[in-house]
């Protein structure tokens, strides 16, 4: 929003913001994700625990020795699971290359790496969600706080298919394997992966409809109309 649109009482302009390869790779990822959970959850309680039976876990895990509630479930049963599972880490390895790819090539990827210029920005923006600031600080077609979690989503992603291809193929994989720690950590810290990647959806949920409610219909239709001040990215 510009300051002659706020002196004038004027809507903000309408512009188009998401491209539609970005559009079809946050929906498809966002329905890959809740599939892919759903039936990690169905993997995880065939043995709740992370080390040998027996053993103490591998680090914190408030869910130890308990079952997901079936309804947050997917598979039916383990074979199912697993098959499932690992049907869909396909899409999502092809989504996610071909959303990096288009970040790339188009230089999206400048306006979304999160740089050390941005941590002051970021502590703005954190007072501005936090209610300590009255005005929302300027910013480019994402603010500071938006950059820093794509930039660490995208790092939690590389993790998640990494450690997970360490688990579909342990022995002719076995370098990945051995990278995570062994078998058993590659299976902990896929897990806290998986926790981190649902921690994140639901902020950023939270986030769209609490704060910027536009920017869903942006991220369906391409187009954005909202009410924040722009400035340089």
């Amino acid at each position: 929003m510009t300051a002659t649109s706020v002196a004038s009482g004027m809507a903000p302009p309408l512009v188009h913001r998401h491209h539609w390869i970005v559009r079809l790779t946050h929906w498809v990822n966002s329905v890959v994700l809740v599939l892919m959970m759903a039936t990690g959850l169905q993997i995880y309680g065939a043995f709740p625990h992370f080390g040998m039976r027996g053993s103490r876990s591998l680090g914190p895990n408030p869910f130890d020795g308990h079952s997901a509630p079936h309804v947050l479930t997917a598979g039916g049963w383990l074979a199912g699971a697993l098959n499932l599972h690992f049907f869909l880490m396909w899409p999502l390895i092809l989504n996610g290359l071909l959303y990096l790819v288009y970040l790339l090539v188009s230089g999206e990827a400048k306006t979304l790496a999160f740089r050390p210029r941005d941590v002051p920005r970021a502590a703005q923006m954190q007072l501005y969600y936090l209610k300590l600031r009255k005005d929302h600080p300027p910013q480019g077609k994402h603010n500071a706080l938006q950059k820093a979690a794509y930039s660490f989503i995208v790092v939690l992603g590389i993790v998640s298919v990494l450690s997970g291809l360490s688990l579909w193929k342990p022995i002719q994989l076995g370098f990945l394997t051995a990278m995570f720690g062994g078998y058993e950590y590659a299976r902990y810290w896929h897990f806290v992966a998986v926790w981190l990647f649902a921690g994140f959806i639901c902020l950023h949920v939270a986030l769209v409809f609490i704060v910027d409610p536009a920017s869903l219909r942006g991220m369906i239709t391409g187009w954005y109309r909202g009410r924040f001040p722009s400035a340089g990215a």
